[in-house]
């Protein structure tokens, strides 16, 4: 009997007994882990696929945490005098399957207390009470005069902040012509 998991994104094939790699698992060495994302179920020429395979599950005992080799990342670009090398070792967690088939267990369901309708019940509407209407809230007109002064005062404001040229240091244009008034040249 043979299963195809997936763990980690990546998809193995495993039989009873296989010892793998997979991606890490956050399981202590030693403890039990089961593999729920199962497949393809065979058997022979029996196999399950999809919904029915979907009802099962893997068993796995976990051995051992490492890390595998060293891969070396090495980037240049070619006539820039840039270069970098770079090292990544990848965690792996190390797996002996122990049993292909197991149905999961099924999720406890959280017993949901749902009133009973009856036709008194669904015909007969509450009342709406006094503390949730909304109150309409007076609007406050301004007048004329607040309303002109606070504009151009906030337009000045904006226009000094925003203004690149009050920022900005004089041209060169600007100081030539300073310079050749003081020394008498135009």
């Amino acid at each position: 009997m043979y299963a195809v998991i997936q763990t980690g994104g990546k998809q193995y094939r495993v039989q009873e007994g296989d010892v793998l790699r997979v991606a890490s698992l956050g399981t202590e060495a030693g403890k039990k882990v089961s593999f729920d994302h199962v497949l393809l179920i065979g058997e022979g020429n029996a196999i399950k696929v999809g919904a029915d395979a979907a009802k099962s599950s893997v068993a796995a005992e976990v051995l051992e945490h490492g890390r595998g080799k060293k891969m070396e990342i090495f980037k240049k670009r070619r006539r820039k005098h840039s270069q970098r090398t770079q090292g990544h070792r990848q965690g792996y967690t190390s797996v002996r399957i122990t049993k292909i088939g197991a149905t999961k267990a099924a999720p406890a369901k959280k017993a949901e207390a749902k009133p009973e309708v009856t036709e008194k019940s669904a015909t007969v509407k509450k009342p709406v009470t006094a503390a949730k209407k909304v109150e309409a809230k007076p609007v406050v007109k301004k007048t004329a005069s607040a309303k002109t002064t606070a504009k151009p005062a906030a337009k000045e404001a904006s226009a000094s902040a925003a203004s690149p040229a009050a920022k900005k240091p004089a041209t060169k244009t600007a100081v030539s012509k300073v310079s050749s008034k003081k020394s008498g040249k135009e």
